[in-house]
């Protein structure tokens, strides 16, 4: 595309911030060759470089999939267990360069620990999943060595000691405990949403962590209750239970010099938490997620709700993996600080607690790990397991950084992305793009642009995870180092096109991660930059975000003026919509993207005019009439239902839909047939205003229908509930309309 066409492209793009061209054409592509982008200078992080740095700990091994590293007692070696079933060990020597076989389940193990006396009786514990679907179950059973250097012990050794159901969080930790006890995580036991409630539930196994004495069984038991536990004189309650209310404590560790106990709780929608485990204490799940409200109405357990000790939002943390209370002596200066990682985001943190609050909490390092464990040895060393990569490393202090090394770029003239900044005059290469059902920004205009780095390819519907989600399509997956861009631009006077100014350019930047689809492999990082008041460029916003106060000029209002908020998001709000489930991207997919766009002058359908660019890495599954679609719901000509969907669909979805963050339990994705969206006659879950009979969405009836009723809200209640403070009314009167004409559905759906 030569210059004068990139130009006239930034000009033209939605056709409603210049006059629009005396005439328009149709044609089947609106680009006709791709120009390749390499002018980007968008790289690393903004952030101060991080303290420390991996390193492979034993360079010469590799497992499959590995899922437990913990030491053997009284020896100098390490046990790792792989979710296929292998139980291996191996010599702590970062020169080892061989593993011997402890035993071979053959079937999926999640964690292993050996007794504390295991030179003397050779016992070890696993934990393993039995089956699949809903009939199957975790077993948590002891074996024994039948040989000892190196040990070797076989299935048959197996005595059962428990076991729980296994369709959903599983939990499945294992550690002993300063008191000689074992104590077990086990999971919700459901999938979305503790479906079986058993969070509060101390009348079963799951949601907590047991504590059991394996070395003085019960009659006619496996092993033993210990007379202190603190639900043991409860009727109807599961004696064995230390503490409940977790969803899914993956992993969790006893700190030996004070014999605290710390947890990781890997949360559902929004929060992830560490807590410090008490006797009896009830950690929320799920009227909580960490400290905030999820199902508020659900019966509480017998004890109070307590908070997390440290939470994070899904901007650093989206799947918690609790670490542990470094005693070691390599590394000094983290002496008495919690270590604790992320399996998403490979970050790796640091938690200081001094009794009463948390006096330190920083993060160490970004990695590409896929950390599902963190290991300790028995001099307190720790290492951190990468599920993914099938290797066992270790934090090192990372090198002091050049200083005439590459810088994230604070201005947006620094970027690569804009040849001006001043006429934003995109760089060659930056392809525009428009969406069908836009997302309501309180009256703002956009300008769109995808930037592909080089000759670079985005794999057409290959993001799937998570899964199964029924109604959610699949997303595209964009190379590494690909950028969207989405500039923010308000009319000060309504109408007056000579009036509009830039607010903000809003980029996403993308980084591959090692990984398969099957478990999400990418991750975008948000970042704003927000125009001076001279219009020639944009500075980076830091990580806070900002509110501004806009004036604008309005005849309707008092003074012919009124003022409005125009809220800057920060790097952690921005994940709260640009969610996994809803594969990251909000815009730039199939349905969004299957329309014409006017391309300076020339009307083309986007998918057609991309996969004419040979941007996508294969052809079209279907010509873009068969694909799927939204509608613009701002077209009257379009049925009502199509247009109410899919604002629903735009403005709604990327929350409420499975897994997408949305804590009330229905879905506004069009795809699903309305009866099956969980909307219909359904109570809300938080709250209802005072509006008589209210239920989430009432055929017929919009004044009790609390999807409306939240619309047109501000404050509290409002949504959406982030990135907007001005109601759009043009869009409360479509919902309205469209609810009024409902036709009668059934009560309530599957």
């Amino acid at each position: 595309m030569c210059g004068a066409l990139v130009v006239l492209v930034s000009l033209q793009l939605h056709g409603s911030l210049v006059a629009k061209t005396a005439s328009k054409i149709s044609k089947p592509f609106g680009i006709e060759k791709r120009v390749l982008w390499t002018t980007s200078r968008i790289d690393g992080s903004p952030d101060p470089p991080s303290p420390y740095r991996t390193e492979n700990a034993f360079p010469k091994l590799k497992f499959e999939e590995p899922l437990s590293l913990v030491a053997i007692p009284g020896s100098s070696r390490l046990g790792v267990a792989q979710r296929r079933g292998k139980i291996d060990t191996f010599s702590n020597d970062p020169a080892a360069s061989q593993t011997d076989l402890l035993m071979d389940l053959g079937r999926p193990v999640y964690a292993i620990e050996f007794h504390p006396r295991f030179s003397e009786n050779g016992y070890f514990y696993a934990s393993s999943v039995l089956g699949e679907g809903p009939a199957a179950r975790i077993r948590l059973a002891r074996y024994q060595v039948s040989e000892r250097q190196p040990p070797r012990a076989k299935p048959e050794s197996e005595l059962v000691l428990v076991e729980w159901p296994g369709d959903g969080h599983t939990g499945g930790c294992l550690r002993f405990g300063p008191d000689g006890y074992l104590f077990v995580a086990v999971g919700d036991s459901s999938g979305i949403a503790d479906g079986l409630k058993t969070g509060q539930d101390v009348s079963d196994l799951s949601a907590s962590i047991l504590r059991i004495d394996v070395d003085h069984p019960d009659p006619n038991k496996a092993y033993g209750i210990p007379r202190d536990n603190p639900f043991v004189n409860l009727p109807g309650a599961r004696p064995e239970i230390w503490a409940y209310g977790l969803r899914q404590a993956w992993k969790f560790s006893f700190d030996w010099a004070t014999g605290n106990l710390w947890a990781g709780e890997v949360g559902q929608d929004l929060w992830e938490s560490i807590h410090l485990i008490q006797k009896g204490g009830n950690y929320g799940w799920s009227v909580n997620e960490g400290s905030h409200p999820f199902r508020p109405d659900r019966p509480k357990g017998p004890t109070p709700l307590l908070k997390p000790i440290v939470e994070h939002s899904h901007t650093d943390f989206r799947s918690i993996i609790g670490g542990w209370i470094y005693h070691g002596k390599r590394l000094a200066e983290l002496k008495g600080a919690y270590i604790y990682g992320d399996y998403d985001t490979g970050k790796i943190w640091l938690m200081r607690y001094d009794g009463h609050k948390v006096v330190e909490n920083r993060e160490l390092v970004d990695t590409q790990l896929r950390i599902v464990d963190i290991g300790q040895d028995a001099a307190d060393e720790l290492y951190i397991v990468d599920h993914v990569g099938g290797a066992i490393h270790r934090l090192v202090p990372a090198p002091l950084s050049p200083k005439n090394g590459p810088k994230f770029p604070r201005k947006l003239s620094e970027t690569g992305l804009f040849t001006s900044t001043k006429k934003l005059q995109p760089a060659a290469g930056l392809i525009p793009y428009s969406v069908t059902a836009p997302l309501w920004s309180d009256g703002a205009l956009k300008e769109r642009y995808i930037a592909l780095p080089g000759d670079s390819k985005i794999e057409y519907d290959k993001v799937i995870y998570p899964q199964p989600a029924p109604g959610a399509l699949p997303g595209w997956k964009f190379p590494h180092g690909a950028v969207l861009v989405k500039t923010f631009l308000m009319e000060m006077e309504p109408g007056n096109r000579e009036s509009v100014r830039r607010l903000e350019t809003r980029i996403l930047h993308h980084e591959l991660i090692p990984g398969s689809d099957e478990v999400g492999a990418d991750i975008w990082h948000g970042y704003t930059y927000v125009w001076n008041d001279s219009q020639s460029d944009a500075y980076l916003l830091d990580a806070a975000g900002l509110d501004r106060k806009l004036v604008i000029k309005d005849s309707r209002a008092p003074g012919g003026k009124r003022e409005q908020i125009w809220h800057f998001p920060s790097r952690a709000e921005c994940t709260l919509c640009h969610t996994t489930a809803a594969k990251y991207v909000l815009g730039v997919d199939t349905q969004q993207m299957n329309k014409d766009h006017d391309y300076g002058g020339v009307i083309a359908n986007q998918l057609r005019t991309l996969e004419h660019l040979g941007v996508f890495s294969t052809p079209l599954p279907a010509p873009p009439e068969q694909l799927p679609r939204l509608y613009d719901y701002q077209d009257e000509t379009v049925p009502l239902d199509r247009r109410a969907r899919s604002y629903l669909q735009a403005n709604c979805a990327h929350c409420h839909r499975k897994w997408g963050g949305g804590n009330a339990e229905f879905q506004m994705l069009f795809t699903l047939p309305l009866e099956k969206t969980g909307a219909i006659h359904v109570p809300p879950a938080h709250g209802n205003f005072g509006v008589a009979n209210a239920r989430l969405l009432v055929p017929g009836h919009p004044e009790q229908s609390m999807i409306l009723q939240r619309m047109f809200r501000l404050g509290l209640g409002r949504m959406p509930h982030v990135a907007s403070n001005v109601v759009d009314q043009q869009a409360v009167r479509l919902i309205e309309d469209w609810i009024r004409q409902l036709p009668p559905l059934p009560v309530k759906s599957d």
